[in-house]
């Protein structure tokens, strides 16, 4: 269960593009960063999801050539990439769970035996595919002839332009090119609507309306044809899970516009935001909570009973903001910024697209918290805070926020000496990337850590405080 938020790059400040995506599962769902190398795989290769205890038998030739790529994967099956970029510029985050008309399904099943599921699509589209309207076409081009394992969408991005895919059933679906100058927010629930299949902002299953005539699913008599009502659910459960998430983004960036959350359907698909959106608004959608209202399930104690779903829950294991700045070389003018575990709790860390390596213990974590992994460290910092969220919480966000604005100064200085260096010493460049990226790595681990010792000194004094009474007694 996730949520994801896109921004068109006349959108934003900068005039970069924004793809951003929390992944929720379980809190015990160590994540993973890993950097597959460029490879060459021999005629008749093939990748099979069970190979590596993923959801289906699902299998796809391996290209002959594959290329470099980054993903973000579970410890388990080192499958579920979740988000990355590969050498040509394209990224992709996958998948926000989606689910589509009963009634539909039971006409055209989701295949749960062989069809592709979010544990494949990375792995899949990134070691061959160039630009974003291939990865589109690719991963449609499956999802009709392998079928869709699930309900999912899928975000692409390039130096161009950001396509989002949703399924339909399990053979049918519908992309559409994110429109420059708005941005698109969704949680658990297809939100593309209007589909023209001759217009090349576009893209979809060869017989998504004739199918949708065939079973009653759209009349032509009634209007233009309207993928989410023809194929995805729309019933109470949206209506307390998935359209406040949604209501809640477009009331932080459309504030003059007043919608009830329970007419969610009717929530605009795309949003001209009311000033520019910055990498900084991507973060702060990751992590929302509802902050401070009513429906806050964290800052008044803790409310297991709230009905609304925020977009930042403790469930959550990764949340990234992928931008692209297609004015800077590639290795810089790409980055993943990822916050392990609760965004609101975590901090977000920068990936260039340029680094070549990352220390060990980023590929390493279990659903056991250890010492060493990179997940576990932010982990099971967030756990103690959760133990007494509106005294902690306050510390660790302030400290997190105080390193994101050290470190986008630090940024900034080493992106300036790389673009001239890269002029006249590729290898000196390439060096200055890598040192400043695992710097600035190692002072969030670093950071993590030194608030947990914070925090849990806290605690132990707030205890010991607490059981005044009681210490005092054992002492006479």
């Amino acid at each position: 269960m996730c949520t994801t938020f896109i921004v068109g790059d006349k959108a934003t400040v900068d005039g970069s593009f924004l793809v951003a995506r929390s992944a929720d599962s379980s809190a015990l769902k160590a994540q993973l960063f890993i950097i597959h190398p460029a490879c060459y795989y021999p005629e008749g290769a093939m990748y099979r999801t069970k190979d590596h205890n993923g959801a289906t038998d699902f299998s796809y030739p391996q290209p002959v050539h594959a290329m470099r790529y980054t993903s973000v994967p579970n410890w388990q099956t080192k499958l579920h990439g979740a988000v990355g970029f590969n050498e040509a510029g394209l990224g992709v985050t996958g998948t926000e769970s989606i689910f589509a008309r009963d009634d539909a399904l039971a006409i055209d099943p989701y295949n749960k035996e062989t069809g592709i599921t979010e544990d494949d699509i990375i792995d899949i589209i990134l070691p061959r595919c160039h630009t974003a309207a291939e990865g589109v076409e690719l991963l449609g081009k499956i999802i009709e002839t392998h079928g869709a394992g699930e309900g999912f969408g899928v975000a692409f991005v390039d130096d161009n332009e950001i396509w989002y895919l949703e399924t339909g059933t399990g053979h049918q679906w519908m992309a559409q090119r994110i429109p420059e100058d708005v941005y698109f927010g969704s949680g658990n629930q297809g939100r593309l609507r209007l589909y023209d299949p001759n217009a090349s902002e576009f893209k979809g299953s060869p017989d998504l309306i004739d199918f949708a005539i065939r079973h009653g699913f759209y009349d032509p008599q009634k209007g233009p044809f309207d993928f989410a009502a023809a194929y995805t659910r729309n019933d109470d459960r949206d209506r307390v899970y998935n359209d406040p998430r949604v209501w809640q983004i477009q009331k932080l960036f459309n504030p003059s516009v007043i919608q009830p959350v329970e007419d969610g359907r009717e929530f605009g698909v795309f949003m001209k935001p009311e000033r520019k959106l910055t990498l900084e608004d991507a973060k702060r959608v990751m992590r929302d909570h509802f902050d401070a209202s009513e429906h806050d399930p964290y800052s008044h104690g803790l409310n297991g009973n709230e009905p609304w779903r925020p977009v930042s829950v403790f469930r959550t294991y990764e949340a990234h903001v992928m931008q692209v700045r297609p004015w800077l070389p590639r290795a810089i003018g790409d980055v993943i910024y990822i916050a392990f575990g609760m965004a609101d709790l975590s901090c977000f860390m920068p990936f260039y697209q340029g680094l070549e390596q990352v220390p060990g213990h980023y590929g390493i974590g279990t659903c056991q918290a250890d010492s060493a992994s990179v997940y576990w460290k932010f982990r099971k910092l967030q756990t103690l805070v959760m133990t007494d969220y509106p005294t902690y919480a306050p510390i660790v966000k302030k400290a997190f926020g105080d390193q994101e604005r050290a470190m986008t100064a630090k940024q900034e200085q080493m992106e300036k000496q790389y673009v001239e260096l890269i002029k006249s010493d590729k290898k000196a460049a390439t060096a200055l990337l890598q040192k400043t990226n695992l710097e600035l790595l190692a002072e969030c681990e670093a950071l993590a850590e030194d608030l947990t010792n914070q925090i849990f000194t806290l605690a132990t004094e707030n205890i010991q405080k607490a059981n005044f009474f009681a210490n005092r007694s054992k002492k006479d």
